[in-house]
């Protein structure tokens, strides 16, 4: 799809049993701030589609914080269950790239604005994909908040 819409981006391929993004980080040798892990979050109790929420790999998202800035009453973590169910694509692979079109609602935290570039899921484990925070923001549809 990025070569399509001619978007620069370079993909890191990495051993697939890899899921966590601050390992990704150390075998591709970006910083885990630029590395973004896609979460699957729900309405609790769920209702409607879940949606997707990509915050630095070192960092932890507050569900209170990003509740509150999305006008939730309460959210939770998908299990990886659900978010595999949801999205269709394994923990490890989810991402936003992959399912653009697919009615999910998209959030960064705002701290991603302090890179020029991102490194996020390509949508299969193994696979990870540099490509500019502006061209992220306009391929997903995603919208900058705070969530942590």
């Amino acid at each position: 799809m990025l070569e399509q819409r001619k978007v620069p981006h370079e993909v890191f391929a990495f051993d697939n049993s890899i899921r966590s993004a601050q390992e990704v980080a150390r075998v591709t040798g970006m910083p885990p701030e630029q590395v973004l892990k896609t979460l699957v979050v729900e309405h609790d109790p769920p209702k409607g589609k879940p949606m997707l929420v990509m915050v630095p790999s070192s960092l932890e998202i507050h569900l209170k914080v990003l509740a509150a800035n999305i006008g939730a009453k309460k959210l939770r973590m998908a299990s990886h269950r659900d978010a595999e169910r949801h999205t269709g694509l394994q923990v490890g692979g989810i991402s936003a790239l992959a399912l653009t079109g697919g009615g999910f609602a998209v959030y960064i935290d705002e701290t991603a604005q302090l890179f020029d570039e991102v490194l996020v899921s390509a949508g299969q484990r193994g696979y990870d994909v540099r490509l500019s925070l502006a061209d992220l923001l306009t391929i997903t549809g995603a919208t900058l908040i705070r969530a942590l």
